[in-house]
């Protein structure tokens, strides 16, 4: 068994070390193993036991320079001689997979974690949705983080019957127990460096500011609510992309002072401990792994009812749901988890309970392993 070779594409080292480091460091202790991604942020990679081959992948598409990762990927796989190659997000998934195939990697597996093209039109999402298609025909195994984002696959055609498989309940990587859970003193002190009062009720987002995450949705949502209840505070955790943080700040108009923006951070669980509600007004999601975090911390979470996100929170129980770009809709069930202590913290302890019954990030590593022992036999 120790003569297999195992190697992880990513277009970038933070996607690395927030979904796979769990299932690299399990494979290590089976199989060598190699990681590549683009080299900025490497230092996130330290500490895994894997070895790093620094290659310029860009997030966005770049035909000459997608070109050039396309022939450095063959020209490393057949020099190599992976055993299996495992690629994650959609542009490098395409790349990995068609040099794979090209280079004769007997076992090539992408995952799907969601597509850029579900809350598109014309030409955009055809061309988009046939690169899936692509990845799909050069992989020879798919796996998919939700049940629902399947189904959605299915149904639009990307996807054979026979060729998509989720682990376990959803979840890419699962959620770590030890890592997220609820913590006062975290809570205390995230608050005290933010500068908001104990007692005030915090709405948390964490991820990219860009508009198919649902900002300007939040940033109107929360102008309405801020102006009737001063108790409450909205953090934003993440980069800018295409919704610069200013442009949030002036929809919250004179609000503004009770929004709070962290750029970046390696420690999600401080913030999620720190919260009252978790909020994802996503228009897209594959499965929307920071909902189960956060509700491993026993905050409940308000979001869009969308495939993905239908998996991550059960309507009622451990959070509330509401159609996307609904900004009315979005605006009341805050209010309703901000109104009802009750009600907030009945929702928060089941979401707990479920994440860990549902989502252990152990259960889930043990079956991407028990996966690649299969496919390498």
């Amino acid at each position: 068994m120790t003569s297999k070779h195992i190697c992880f594409v990513a277009t970038i080292p933070d996607v690395v070390y927030a979904f796979l480091k769990d299932h690299i460091n399990a494979s290590a202790e089976k199989w060598p193993v190699t990681v590549i991604s683009n080299p900025k942020d490497a230092k996130l990679l330290i500490g895994l036991n894997a070895r790093f081959i620094p290659l310029d992948i860009q997030r966005k598409i770049s035909p000459w320079n997608d070109l050039l990762v396309l022939f450095k990927l063959i020209g490393l796989f057949r020099r190599q001689h992976f055993d299996l190659v495992h690629s994650i997000m959609p542009k490098t998934g395409l790349l990995t997979m068609l040099a794979a195939k090209l280079s004769g990697v007997p076992v090539r597996i992408h995952t799907f974690t969601g597509q850029v093209w579900a809350n598109k039109q014309g030409w955009k999402r055809t061309a988009l949705k046939q690169f899936d298609k692509l990845i799909v025909s050069f992989a020879t195994h798919i796996l998919v983080d939700s049940p629902s984002q399947r189904d959605f696959l299915f149904a639009e055609g990307v996807l054979p019957l026979e060729k998509g498989q989720v682990i376990g309940h959803g979840s890419i990587c699962g959620v770590d127990r030890q890592r997220f859970h609820p913590d006062e003193q975290s809570r205390a002190v995230v608050r005290e460096e933010l500068g908001i009062a104990q007692n005030q009720k915090v709405i948390l987002f964490l991820g990219r500011l860009n508009r198919d995450k649902g900002m300007l949705d939040l940033a109107a949502a929360f102008a309405d609510i801020a102006s009737r209840r001063s108790e409450t505070a909205l953090v934003l955790v993440g980069a800018e992309e295409d919704v610069p943080f200013a442009q949030i700040q002036n929809l919250c108009g004179k609000y503004r002072d009770r929004l709070y923006r962290v750029s970046f951070t390696p420690h999600p669980e401080r913030y999620m401990a720190a919260a009252d509600i978790f909020c994802l007004p996503s228009y897209r999601e594959g499965f929307g792994q920071v909902v189960i975090e956060a509700a491993a911390c026993g905050v409940p979470t308000v979001a869009t009812r969308i495939y993905g996100i239908t998996d991550a929170v059960e309507d009622d129980f451990s959070g509330l749901l509401f159609p996307p770009g609904d900004v009315t809709e979005l605006t009341d069930k805050l209010m309703m988890l901000i109104d009802d202590a009750e009600l907030r913290m009945t929702m928060g302890e089941t979401a707990k309970v479920r994440a860990i019954d549902l989502f252990s990030s152990v259960q889930v590593t043990e079956q991407q392993i028990a996966l690649y022992e299969e496919v390498l036999e």
